[in-house]
């Protein structure tokens, strides 16, 4: 069984942003990009496939620019088999993305779609939901669990709810969307990320994949959030009750 894992490059979640000065987006204030966090989960889970002997190859795929091929590199240090890199250098909504990695599975036809729930710079947990409907394949979001019976062509997801866990079975080919206790990615070794370096990464356009990736919403204006006031300490109970009822407007 092949799957497939999205990659995506995004700013580092430990580097400080700021919104640009037009408003038009947020822009890092150190130049440091790395993997999705959630995508190092679903890549960590696809290689445990592998290794468990379920999943026979490993398929990174990213979109983007030229820069996005060092993310792949860490991908194939970290144990896929292969990367495809999908050039494009313009911006890249959920819905597109979404179609042209439905483009490169019905291509490749991989057994599982593994993607991070969502992406640490946009929040919008769109894609995987997206990916799953242009297929028509069984999907599975926010997995804390996955089994996989490759022989069956089943998979088992755990999911954390509100109310507890709900188990969810699915019929392969499946996309799965993954949380954070799903697993604890692992580190790129040194040799491993030598051997990286000298692999082949594919190409593809979107134009080759027949997708149009031209964005289908428009950002107004992008703002930081209002500060914080600073909190105050109160003498009593009725003091605390009295300052959330009249300043709060809580009570």
């Amino acid at each position: 069984m092949k799957v497939l894992v999205a990659i995506k490059r995004v700013i580092d979640y430990a580097v400080p942003v700021r919104v640009k000065a037009d408003k038009s987006g947020v822009e890092a204030l150190l130049p440091k990009m790395s993997m999705n966090p959630f995508c190092e989960i679903a890549l960590e889970e696809a290689v445990r496939l592998k290794e468990r002997g379920i999943a026979k190859e490993v398929l990174a795929v990213s979109l983007g620019p030229q820069q996005v091929q060092d993310t792949l590199r860490q991908a194939l240090g970290l144990g896929a088999d292969r990367a495809l890199h999908v050039q494009h250098d313009g911006e890249l909504q959920p819905l597109a993305v979404a179609k042209l990695l439905a483009a490169v599975a019905r291509k490749e036809q991989p057994g599982l779609c593994l993607l991070g729930k969502q992406a640490i710079d946009d929040d919008c947990n769109q894609t995987g939901q997206m990916l799953a409907a242009l297929l028509g394949w069984p999907q599975a979001t926010f997995a804390s669990k996955v089994e996989v019976d490759a022989a069956a062509g089943q998979a088992r997801v755990t999911r954390e709810v509100d109310g507890g866990l709900e188990h969810l079975a699915l019929r392969l080919p499946a996309v799965i969307t993954t949380d954070l206790r799903l697993n604890t990615p692992r580190f790129v070794s040194l040799p491993n990320a030598m051997k990286a370096k000298k692999k082949p990464i594919e190409s593809a356009t979107p134009s080759a994949l027949g997708t149009d990736p031209s964005p289908r919403l428009i950002t107004v204006e992008v703002n930081a959030p209002p500060a914080r006031k600073s909190g105050v300490i109160v003498g009593s109970v009725e003091e605390l009750v009295e300052k959330l009822r009249t300043e709060a407007k809580v009570l």
